[in-house]
């Protein structure tokens, strides 16, 4: 439904400031900029939905592979004493800490069509437990906020997205979205434990947060101490060692396992050129959107004005550029990805530019949260989601400052 009044609001608006640049100061060449600017976009959309067929068609595959050979299951027993302790309502060794575990598995793994199943399965489960099935329960709103948060281990399609508009490195921004998205996932699971009473400060939760965020902050801090042209080499030369690494860990695995690695290649591979095939109206529809919205001068209007105020404020705004990005993403999944695209694809930007990175780092920090909601709240017609929209915005929002301020230490020149 956002989406739906977010594209209208494009047409409109773009329409109203074009009819008042034409009438008012005799611009007559805003209109057939916004026509072309369909045609141009619409080419644009098609053109990205084919060129990401390769990738996705590889790294698919290659998910696949390592769903296969367990990974998954391995990831899930890691973290289950966690979920254990930020889950108090749920009985011990209840049969919904299976799918549960298995759902942020994959989102972990941006197995993202495989996860929603398995959430949808979780709430299901959740709601059995749930005495009053119009109100969300606490465990469905953790489960829910954690999930919006969008923990990602290999952000499969932004590395995509970034091969097929030609990005010299395209997993360059791998390391970036890691720190991004774990700095969302911990404001949501604070903010959460402070509205539900949750002890954080137990020793088994302690152990992982503590351990977790001190090799972090111990990252952020090495990275700051050193020259930029050695964060983009160490950056560049660890995000491929590690991406590199797991394929070859979830190779082994698989042969490990006995599963045939090709055959579950191929299978994986089929579903991401499907997906790749699937986005093509999607992609277009909110391309041709953006681009009226720029070719009638708001979007730069706008972006010129929150320019100026950062400006006065004293902050580089080297970073607003890549702020629609950020705008769209709690409401919109593909609205946010078609905004990132129309910069890749901007020739006053790129893929490679600062605003191109800030954009893929903002794209991965956290998940669609207005979209996760209505999906998995709806799925078991819950009414009253309580604060859960609250808190997940709030780690949207740590998420989006996070990617700001990270792309600033990783790829400012």
């Amino acid at each position: 439904m956002a989406l739906n009044y977010i594209w209208i609001g494009f047409f409109l608006i773009a329409f109203l400031v074009a009819l008042i640049k034409l009438i008012f100061f005799g611009d007559v060449e805003v209109f057939p900029a916004m026509m072309n600017a369909t045609f141009d976009m619409a080419k644009t959309g098609f053109e990205i939905s084919l060129g990401l067929t390769g990738a996705l068609t590889l790294w698919m595959g290659i998910m696949r592979i390592g769903e296969k050979g367990g990974v998954v299951a391995i990831i899930s027993r890691g973290i289950s004493p966690l979920f254990t302790k930020i889950f108090p309502e749920i009985p011990k060794n209840h049969p919904v800490f299976g799918p549960m575990l298995m759902n942020f598995s994959m989102n972990f793994l941006g197995l993202d069509n495989a996860a929603t199943p398995l959430g949808l399965k979780t709430m299901e489960g959740l709601q059995e437990l749930n005495n009053d099935k119009k109100t969300a329960s606490n465990s469905q709103i953790m489960f829910l906020v954690l999930n919006t948060s969008g923990l990602t281990l290999i952000p499969v399609s932004i590395m995509a997205y970034r091969a097929s508009n030609g990005a010299a490195n395209p997993a360059d921004i791998f390391i970036p979205i890691l720190l991004a998205t774990y700095f969302s996932t911990l404001a949501g699971l604070i903010t959460v434990s402070l509205f539900q009473r949750i002890n954080l400060l137990n020793k088994v939760v302690l152990a992982y947060l503590g351990t977790l965020t001190a090799l972090i902050v111990a990252a952020l801090f090495y990275f700051q101490s050193i020259p930029q042209e050695q964060v983009t080499v160490i950056s560049n030369v660890s995000s491929a060692a590690i991406l590199l690494g797991i394929i070859v860990s979830f190779i082994l695995l698989a042969v490990r396992n006995k599963v045939n690695v090709y055959d579950s290649f191929i299978s994986g591979a089929k579903d991401g050129f499907n997906v790749a095939i699937k986005i093509i109206p999607y992609l277009v529809a909110i391309l041709v959107a953006i681009g009226v919205f720029r070719a009638s001068g708001t979007l730069d209007y706008i972006m010129e004005g929150m320019k100026a105020f950062f400006g006065l404020l004293g902050v580089n705004a080297a970073f607003v550029d890549a702020l629609p990005v950020a705008f769209m993403k709690p409401l919109s999944g593909s609205g946010a990805r078609a905004a990132m695209l129309e910069i890749f694809a901007n020739p006053e930007f790129g893929v490679d530019s600062f605003a191109g990175r800030v954009a893929s780092v903002l794209q991965g920090s956290t998940e669609t949260t207005f979209y996760v909601l209505a999906v998995y709240f709806g799925a078991v017609k819950i009414k009253n989601t309580r604060y859960a929209a609250t808190a997940g915005l709030i780690a949207d929002l740590a998420g989006i400052i996070a990617a700001i301020l990270i792309s600033y230490l990783f790829f400012y020149p």
